[in-house]
């Protein structure tokens, strides 16, 4: 059990109080309070004030002298606050021993939010002419961590990954393979993805303001890929798959998984787009133009301020957005499935197995689709994500398509200067296309060196694969946190040499502090197991045991918002109360046995704690650093 359970206790007897006052359907909450307000509040009586024609601080006194007559275990003492909240104190003697004892369960922090309800997750979809850089990052893990939330409070999810191999972007790098003489070898030690991108890439496309026959060109290879048939669509199917291979080796070593990846060229020769078409026109949600700038095109007439949105063009030709909205309606179940579905050629960590779809006969039947979408793209696509979202509520349901934004990732004028570039001490905006960019593989590569050596300096004891293990955990941890930290709507402003700082609000401080934990139980040789709980008294045992007991509340804030940064603060939090009790609180080496025992066992269940915590949030736990 979690903190929870008093606040279930408080909820249900203030529930009843106000029937006995023939109070109904008011709506109050029951929280966590801040220090010195006790240790739960209520702000019913602040709610009750016009009904009852009393200050809220009388009602407060009504409500707690009713409160004492009720029937409770978990409180100890209900007192009227003077500015009208009713505090509860709680009986941390029976409390505590509720959350130690169930924070070894397996079930602790779980929340049964989604009932089984199945919900797909779709993030990561990057361009496949490149290697990921540190803003893919952000979106990557935002994805990932949402999906962890979601298994954990009882949602099936699938998670996806959309591989758009028939855009501009991958037209591009063909002109470069085909037109200007790059070899399909990479440079010797240089991964293909990033040779892509370096090098194929933006030396391409730089030659396009020199020679406007350049766009002809990239139009025919467009048609071509769409077309699927030609030498040049294969071609260019096997230099994606290759890049392909290299981004997915990037996103499982920061553990990152996938169900299935779906690729754009197969949703256009696949017929959705017609059958969607069809709909959108029979159900009234396009309109055709005959007359203004948009003359013979099919449009979606814009809210407010917005312009229409061309769906298609006066030539018969779909706009992007026309690939968007049958993707999203496959992925909510709302059309038929056609396709069908094969194994990944390479195996992901964990063994998880990896589908993608095909048009091929030979496949297997399988389905990826969801009750309710969650679709992680930056917040500058935030107008097409809207009306997607708006249009899906009118195939389905209000709310069945989300869209998950976030504000990009920039660089520092320190980093953009380390890659030669002048921004007068400005922030950079990152652009693959004129090869601005942090490479993901580069900042681990450059973690993991700096990691590796304060490692072997700090345990020269240890073997060489012993120390690149910590390294590995500490980097991705690193990553993983700063691109999680921060609120959603809040721009990262990436700086490559701050970003390798093993101090502060960090990934490797939570671990460290998990690393402190294990060398305590390491060096106990008392069981703990049946210990005698109701012996912590000391403040800052039961601050620690308060910050255990909110992670079922914090899992259901982070699920319910959307919110990785709600389960990075509890980390963060719960790393800090633990370091306070270290250094306030002896707990090895104790005349008292039983005490020491009781100690022990609140070192293991922080342990257990932090551990389920960092799991949701993809970060590994070394037992040393």
């Amino acid at each position: 059990m979690s903190f929870q359970v008093i606040l279930d206790e408080v909820e249900k007897n203030i529930t009843k109080i106000l029937g006995d006052l023939q109070c109904n359907d008011v709506a109050f909450s029951v929280s966590p309070s801040k220090s010195d307000f006790g240790d739960v509040s209520c702000n019913v009586s602040f709610l009750l004030a016009k009904q009852l024609k009393k200050s809220p601080q009388n009602i407060a006194q009504i409500i707690s002298a009713k409160y004492e007559k009720c029937e409770h275990t978990l409180v100890s003492a209900v007192k009227a606050h003077e500015s009208g909240y009713v505090n509860f104190i709680a009986d941390w003697k029976k409390l505590s021993t509720l959350i130690l004892l169930g924070s070894f369960s397996d079930e602790f922090g779980y929340t049964d939010l989604g009932k089984g309800m199945t919900v797909v997750v779709e993030h990561t979809s990057v361009n496949p002419n490149k290697a990921l850089h540190i803003g893919h990052v952000r979106n990557i893990i935002i994805g990932d961590v949402i999906s962890r939330l979601l298994q954990k409070t009882n949602h099936k999810v699938n998670v996806l990954n959309y591989i758009d191999d028939s855009g501009l972007q991958v037209a591009d790098i063909i002109i470069g393979f085909r037109h200007f003489g790059f070899s399909e070898d990479p440079p010797e030690g240089k991964k293909f993805d990033h040779y892509c991108g370096d090098d194929v890439y933006v030396k391409t496309t730089a030659k396009y303001d020199g020679d406007p026959s350049l766009q002809d060109i990239r139009k025919e290879i467009l048609c071509e890929i769409e077309d699927g048939t030609s030498e040049i669509a294969q071609f260019a199917s096997r230099i994606t798959q290759r890049v392909l291979a290299n981004q997915l080796e990037t996103c499982w070593n920061l553990g990152v998984t996938y169900d299935c990846l779906n690729f754009e060229s197969q949703i256009i020769r696949s017929g959705l787009w017609g059958t969607t078409f069809e709909k959108l026109k029979k159900m009234k949600l396009v309109e055709y133009d005959d007359v203004g700038e948009n003359s013979g095109c099919w449009v979606i007439r814009g809210h407010d301020n917005d312009k229409d949105k061309v769906l298609v063009r006066s030539t018969g030709t779909a706009t992007y957005i026309a690939k968007d909205i049958p993707y999203a309606a496959w992925k909510l179940g709302l059309l038929g499935d056609p396709f069908g579905y094969i194994i990944y050629d390479k195996k992901q960590p964990g063994g998880k197995t990896l589908w993608q779809t095909t048009l091929d006969d030979i496949s297997e039947k399988c389905s990826f689709a969801g009750s309710k979408v969650i679709t992680v793209i930056d917040s500058r696509q935030a107008r097409l994500q809207n009306i997607i979202a708006d249009l899906m509520s009118k195939f389905e349901s209000e709310g069945a398509y989300v869209h998950l934004g976030y504000e990009s990732v920039t660089l520092s004028s320190d980093t953009a200067k380390i890659l030669g570039l002048n921004t007068e001490g400005k922030q950079a905006q990152m652009s693959g296309r004129k090869g601005l960019y942090v490479n993901a593989d580069s900042v681990y590569d450059s973690l993991l060196t700096r990691t590796a050596e304060e490692t072997a300096r700090r345990h020269p004891e240890m073997d060489v694969s012993e120390v690149n293990q910590i390294a590995h955990y500490v980097s991705v941890g690193t990553l993983r946190y700063e691109m999680i930290k921060q609120d959603l709507d809040k721009i990262i402003t990436f700086d490559l040499a701050k970003s390798l700082n093993l101090e502060g609000d960090t990934a490797p401080y939570i671990q460290y502090t998990y690393a402190r934990a294990s060398r305590i139980l390491e060096k106990s040789s008392r069981p703990y197991s049946d210990a005698d709980c109701t012996l912590l008294s000391e403040q800052a045992e039961l601050q620690l045991i308060r910050m255990i007991g909110m992670f079922g509340i914090s899992v259901r804030d982070a699920t319910i918002n959307l919110s990785p940064k709600v389960i990075a603060r509890y980390c963060h939090d719960l790393a800090v109360a633990f370091n306070e009790f270290y250094e306030k609180v002896r707990v090895l080496g104790l005349d008292d046995t039983t005490l020491e025992d009781s100690r022990v066992h609140l070192v293991a269940s922080f342990k257990t704690t932090l551990k389920m915590a960092l799991d949701l949030l993809g970060i590994s736990t070394p037992e040393k650093m």
